[in-house]
């Protein structure tokens, strides 16, 4: 995409002031790193905290019609107990079709009187086209593309936001609030996609940069950007949208099927319902595994994954350097049959085979808050 054509983020020039370097995702243009570098900017996330810009990321805001309710008109088109979701809570849930395969994954929180959904930045148009389609009359949907969204993460995130929300401290992991916070009323989630504890912070566009300057001045606060982010998430064994999980592959296959909550599984009533439900009883003839590369040579995303009988079994989906286990790592889908921890695999990286096995995810514990 032409680079006049990128749309921009209210953080846009701040990056540039602090020497990011800029590339095209999602139609905007977005930092990939700063001068640090990449694994810097990893292991201090790791070890103090990072600030992310991710106001390209989808908000929007659902209220029910008259005589309507918001959470169930929700569960028709996605697989998670929206009506059991306490006020002040929030949860991952997935947008699913007719196959079982997956349209999006998506944070939703019960603010009360309406329910706040963060959708991927590649699907947010297609995410909302979706629902008004589908739930328009029975819901208002909001499209919230003038406020920004900043994502604070690792272990000082609780220290760093504290000095100005002292009331973060008491927030637990996947809740919500509404504080002030540079004169601005903000939406704040204990939330992230690290693997770390953190918040992320929506706000006006217009006191975006306000805010992250403020944060960015505290020492134990660095800028980071999408490649950190990525890393981050693969270590943490985080599928991303497009690699890991797309309409082709199913909840099931993709080891979320955690998120579909005991009622849902019983009665359905979301799309694909009766596809991912003989999954859940019967299994799957693939599965999402994390895989651990011998030596140094990282596998990328394609590449091919085979069996000890030197047979074709699956492809890496996301491959990489983990800053934090000091070296590479991958995520893909196998045979059932070999995805059990432990089992030896090749994976193929420029015509030539590297041992790895597969291992249980996540690569490093999460770090989350839950009281």
């Amino acid at each position: 995409m032409d680079a006049e054509a990128l749309r921009k983020t209210p953080l846009h020039k701040l990056h540039l002031e602090l020497g990011a370097r800029m590339v095209p995702f999602a139609g905007y243009d977005m930092p990939v790193q700063y001068p640090g570098g990449i694994i810097a900017e990893h292991l201090q996330v790791r070890s103090q905290a990072g600030l992310f810009d991710v106001s390209h990321m989808g908000q929007l805001r659902i209220t029910a019609r008259p005589g309507h309710d918001a959470g169930a008109a929700l569960e028709r088109v996605v697989t998670s107990d929206i009506k059991g979701l306490a006020v002040g809570r929030m949860r991952y849930a997935l947008f699913t079709e007719v196959s079982g395969g997956i349209l999006d994954d998506l944070m939703v929180s019960n603010v009360g009187d309406h329910l706040m959904l963060v959708v991927n930045a590649g699907c947010k148009e297609a995410d909302e086209a979706h629902l008004r389609e589908h739930i328009a009359g029975e819901v208002e949907i909001e499209n919230l593309a003038s406020r920004a969204l900043l994502a604070l993460q690792g272990p000082a995130a609780e220290q760093a936001l504290a000095q100005l929300v002292p009331g973060c401290r008491g927030l637990p992991f996947m809740a919500t609030a509404f504080w002030t916070i540079e004169d601005e009323r903000c939406f704040v989630t204990r939330s992230g996609y690290t693997g770390e504890d953190g918040f992320e912070i929506s706000i006006p566009g217009h006191a975006a940069e306000r805010l992250a300057r403020r944060l960015l001045a505290m020492t134990e606060v660095k800028p980071a950007g999408l490649g950190a982010r990525d890393s981050l998430r693969l270590e943490a064994g985080l599928p991303l949208y497009g690699h890991d999980i797309d309409r082709g592959t199913t909840p099931v296959e993709a080891g979320l099927a955690w998120s579909i909550a005991k009622r849902r599984r019983a009665e359905g009533g979301f799309p694909g319902a009766d596809v991912i439900r003989r999954q859940l009883a019967e299994g799957t003839a693939r599965r999402r595994v994390g895989i651990l590369p011998e030596g140094r040579q990282p596998a990328r995303d394609h590449s091919e994954i085979r069996g000890p009988s030197g047979r074709a079994i699956g492809e890496i989906t996301s491959g990489g350097f983990g800053a934090t286990v000091n070296g590479p790592i991958a995520m893909g889908y196998v045979e059932s049959a070999a995805a059990a921890p432990g089992q030896a695999l090749d994976l193929m990286v420029r015509g030539r085979a590297i041992p790895a096995k597969v291992v249980q995810l996540p690569f490093v514990k999460h770090n989350y808050k839950r009281r």
